[in-house]
């Protein structure tokens, strides 16, 4: 395992010893138990609480984040109803909403894309890490009103809060964790801290993070590839090339006054992580980025991957004292990515993105249970790709979209409606193509009790094709196939139509969505029967594809004593897609959770069993994927009444099951890892 970098080192070292030192000149009294903020801002910029929101909606509060597992960003929120992940090992799994991913699914960072190239390869990881969130909301179906049509699926928004927007209780803000994990030798350290210094608050944050190869309950390759291959299993009980390591910081420094505020944020990220299925036997691998040594030594060293990223962020907030707006909002960011993927030692293919992303608000006053938002977004960036995989040409990519979201709201009933009109322009040296959409969406909603919420909602919006869509011509590793792409592809458009029932009286809690969605035009990636350089060639095409599936979650307070409750939760999702050519492809199946939660003041516990069910509903070159049952334990313990201490533990996958995602490229030959201890210590001041 490589060493970490004096400079990483030092700096993670200074954040978490000024947040110690920092704490004994807090003024205040610590702070009690988290209070919940249900009120969601992504998808509605004017905030809508989630018992009122017409969107298929999930929150990770900074109290969930503490003692969540160190991931990706795929990962942490997979298991949320409607989420699963791409599951490409540790280094590079995104999220899968409703079994649509890719450019599909909107991945943001305070609202802004990643600008980066997360969404050309399943190989590729997010340019964002978990561990930096303060919060993270997870928006199911369409939201393209706001976010344009790459959200056409849905979106995952981290919230980071590097550019504070207030001042900090009693000057001083920050949290330190630390954790390890049996599975993959894992081991992470971060920190972060937000100072008042008047009408300034400087914020620092870092972490680091470390893993090896996962261990897994089966030989890695499946019963059913073993079979087509006339192969039998090995003694092998690890994943190789599933190592991960990371480190990123950052700071931000926010003016703040009376009537609202501007801050300036920078990010590094630098990454190093394997890719499964390109072993080359016993090697080692050592490699330098900007002069850095970036070593992993690894019995089976084959393909990995270094990524970097250099950000900046602006963002302010101005308060209107009269006029028909309450207020403005307004961020850019601006981004510098490198991405090199290694063969053992040797530089292999480059890919590389940089631009800007910007976007305006007016958020209009509310008055007579009308409120509402017009906003503006612009996007250029440019990508390139350098090597032997380099399968899409460089291209620039501008868009543009001006959109308006309304809602008029009274105690019983309300409306909602939005549009928006969406401008994109693709330049390569394959072709040139410009495209126009436009969206919208019409919603209702009754309150026939004051428990009860219940909304219809129907949206037509539209997504212009990607540069890989449009423009792959090559043979791309990672999904193993020969992509071909069609430069004379047009818009995919969705009619989507879904019931939404939020209900909560006494101990009961439930939530609701039931959807169905009309692609006309869904681009999908389909055989062709050919080959070219050893692999399948597949074609980008056209075709119609309905999707149809809900989405359920509920909660049962079994018995409360003062601070002490007992809850059982559940939840349930189901997704199926059928194109004019057949299944689609990876759509994952359904699963269902049941869990039984403890909480107090100084102890909380849970236990949780998650069944997934069977796939035998596939596309060409797809194998069937068995379903499974999984068992987790929690414990939290903060032993210090005076102090936000906390002691957690987690088990995963107790029972040592064999787990494999059908949403991912990678499920015949890297399953999820087994059974995993994890402990962890966090301090939040």
């Amino acid at each position: 395992m490589r060493p970490v970098s004096a400079t990483r080192s030092a700096l993670l070292l200074a954040a978490s010893t000024l947040a110690l030192a920092g704490t004994a000149h807090a003024q205040t009294a610590p702070q009690a138990a988290d209070q919940v903020d249900d009120v969601v801002v992504t998808g509605r910029p004017f905030g809508v609480s989630e018992r009122a929101s017409l969107l298929a909606t999930d929150v990770l509060d900074e109290a969930a984040l503490t003692v969540a597992p160190t991931a990706t960003l795929g990962d942490l929120v997979a298991g949320i109803p409607g989420v699963r992940s791409s599951a490409f090992a540790p280094g590079a799994s995104r999220p899968v909403i409703r079994g649509l991913s890719g450019p599909r699914v909107q991945v943001l960072t305070n609202g802004l894309g990643q600008i980066d190239a997360s969404s050309v390869s399943p190989d590729h990881q997010v340019a964002s890490d978990p561990a930096e969130a303060r919060r993270i909301e997870v928006v199911r179906g369409p939201s393209t009103l706001v976010f344009g049509g790459s959200a056409i699926g849905g979106v995952v928004n981290i919230i980071d809060d590097r550019i504070a927007s207030e001042h900090p209780e009693g000057g001083i803000d920050g949290h330190i964790g630390a954790q390890s994990s049996s599975v993959d030798d894992g081991r992470s350290l971060g920190g972060r801290l937000a100072v008042d210094a008047g009408p300034l608050v400087f914020t620092v944050d870092g972490f680091t993070r470390r893993s090896d190869d996962y261990e897994v309950p089966v030989f890695p390759e499946s019963a059913r590839q073993l079979a087509a291959e006339g192969e039998e299993p090995g003694d092998e009980r690890s994943v190789a090339g599933t190592f991960a390591d990371i480190d990123q910081y950052g700071a931000g420094v926010s003016y703040i006054g009376s009537r609202g505020f501007i801050g300036l944020s920078v990010k590094k990220l630098e990454t190093t992580y394997g890719v499964p299925g390109h072993e080359h036997g016993e090697e080692e691998h050592d490699h330098d980025h900007e002069g850095e040594d970036h070593e992993h030594e690894h019995e089976e060293a084959g393909v990995s991957i270094g990524l970097e990223q250099t950000r900046y962020d602006v963002r302010g907030e101005l308060t209107f004292d009269s006029g028909p707006f309450e207020r403005f909002k307004g961020s850019a960011g601006w981004a510098d990515y490198h991405h090199t993927e290694f063969e053992g030692d040797e530089v292999g293919t480059q890919f590389f993105s940089e631009g800007y992303e910007a976007r305006a608000e007016l958020i209009q006053r509310a008055s007579d249970g009308l409120q509402g938002v017009i906003g503006v977004q612009v996007l250029d960036r440019d990508f390139d790709a350098q090597g032997d995989e380099a399968y899409v040409p460089k291209t620039n990519i501008q868009e543009q979209g001006i959109y308006t979201v309304q809602r008029f709201d009274r105690d019983g009933y309300g409306f909602e409606a939005g549009l928006r009109v969406d401008q994109r322009k693709l330049d390569s040296v394959v072709a040139d193509r410009d495209f126009t959409n436009v969206s919208g969406s019409l919603a209702a909603f009754v309150r026939p009790s004051t428990e009860t919420f219940l909304g219809l909602s129907l949206s037509r919006t539209s997504r212009a094709p990607s540069e890989v869509e449009l423009f792959a011509q090559g043979a791309h590793a990672a999904t193993g196939a020969f992509e071909q792409g069609d430069a004379n592809l047009d818009s995919e458009s969705v009619w989507t139509l879904e019931g939404t029932a939020h209900y909560s009286k006494g101990p009961f809690s439930a939530d609701l969505h039931v959807y169905a969605a009309q692609y006309d035009g869904f681009i999908d990636l389909r055989p062709t029967g050919a080959e070219e350089d050893g692999f399948p060639v597949f074609a980008y095409v056209q075709t119609d594809a309905d999707f149809h599936g809900f989405e359920a979650e509920a909660d049962y307070d079994l018995w409360s004593d003062g601070d002490r409750s007992l809850t059982l939760k559940g939840a349930a999702d189901y997704v199926r897609a059928e194109t004019d050519l057949g299944p689609a492809a990876r759509i994952p199946p359904w699963s269902a959770t049941v869990g039984l939660d403890y909480t107090s003041t100084r102890f909380d516990a849970g236990v949780s069993v998650r069944t997934v069910g069977e796939q035998d509903r596939t596309a060409g070159f797809e194998l069937p994927t068995d379903g499974y049952t999984t068992v987790g334990l929690t414990a939290a313990w903060r032993p210090l009444q005076d102090r936000n201490v906390t002691v957690f533990a987690a088990a995963d996958n107790l029972t040592d099951e064999e787990v494999r995602e059908h949403a991912s490229f990678q499920k015949d030959i890297a399953p999820l890892p087994g059974r995993n201890l994890r402990v962890g210590v966090a301090y939040r001041f």
